[in-house]
């Protein structure tokens, strides 16, 4: 349902966590180490970078390895239930083992979201549990961007057998995580994701076209309303520091190719640049970096580059 990136990919701009991650095996767990201690408590770059390591094939084992030669780190801890927990998602590893990881890192990190971004990322629908596991990362750091994002996905998922809701409450939730959100804040996108998140959830259940773009999903006034309010957020705030602003650019340039505006989108492509994100381009079913690069190319009006 959810789709999983490249690490190398899903590092986006990181240029320090592209570099731990194309270390050598034997090297990696001192990068790492060196990288989160540098990270401190900022915890949306250390929720972005911690997700991206625990992608890689080896990371459960890594961690692992680092928690035995440093019983007390909290960071490996971390590390290591969050590569448990993305194999439990990859069907590696049962969902308790990664859940009993994911409280012992809480445990050991009682001020960080991450190990409760872990536990939200377990879940497959916007139930009373997932509410619990995000207002603990919320209380931890109230505008946590991984965690807005995974809530949204999670609400999507609510009655979408039963078809459109012009007022369903993914919307209704990603209006309220915007406006209670500093002006300045990335939160602004949210209705946005909302809408993408929803289209996915209609689609896979053949409630909406497969091609995004034939989706009258895109524009209708509300939509028209929430993606002219997200684009001129995006002209007027735009964060070039924010470690996850391109996954926000990337659902914006989304929905104004969808809308068809081409043009729109097209600045937003050239933002972008080469740094796709799976989400929203898979939605529903689709070879998410093939989806973008058609797009970005008839956004541009010009044929990709030769590499």
């Amino acid at each position: 349902m959810f789709g999983h990136a490249e690490p190398g990919h899903a590092a986006l701009d990181d240029a320090e966590l592209a570099s731990v991650r194309a270390a050598p095996p034997l090297d990696r767990r001192q990068a790492a180490r060196s990288l989160l201690a540098r990270t401190g408590d900022d915890w949306d770059r250390r929720g972005h970078r911690i997700t991206v390591l625990a992608l890689a094939p080896d990371a459960a084992a890594l961690a692992h390895a680092w928690l035995l030669a440093e019983p007390g780190s909290a960071d490996a801890a971390v590390l290591f239930a969050l590569a448990q927990v993305g194999r439990a998602r990859r069907g590696g590893e049962t969902p308790a083992a990664a859940r009993a990881a994911c409280r012992a890192a809480a445990a050991a990190a009682p001020a960080d979201p991450t190990p409760w971004l872990g536990l939200l990322m377990l879940e497959r629908e916007g139930t009373a549990d997932a509410v619990r596991f995000f207002e603990e990362v919320r209380s931890r750091h109230r505008d946590h961007h991984h965690a807005h994002h995974r809530m949204v996905a999670l609400l999507a998922e609510r009655r979408a057998d039963a078809g459109p809701d012009p007022l369903h409450e993914v919307y209704e939730f990603a209006a309220w995580a915007a406006e209670q959100a500093p002006a300045d804040s990335p939160l602004a996108i949210l209705p946005i994701v909302a809408l993408a998140e929803r289209y996915r959830a209609l689609a896979v259940r053949g409630h909406a076209p497969a091609d995004p773009t034939t989706a009258p999903h895109w524009r209708d006034h509300r939509a028209a309303d929430v993606m002219k309010a997200a684009f001129d957020w995006w002209l007027e705030w735009e964060h070039d520091d924010h470690p996850r602003r391109l996954v926000d650019l990337n659902f914006l340039a989304h929905a104004r190719f969808c809308e068809g505006l081409p043009a729109e989108a097209a600045a937003l492509f050239r933002r972008i640049g080469d740094h796709v994100t799976p989400a929203p381009w898979a939605y529903p079913d689709r070879d998410p970096y093939a989806a973008f690069h058609a797009a970005r190319t008839a956004a541009l009006g010009r044929k990709r580059p030769v590499r």
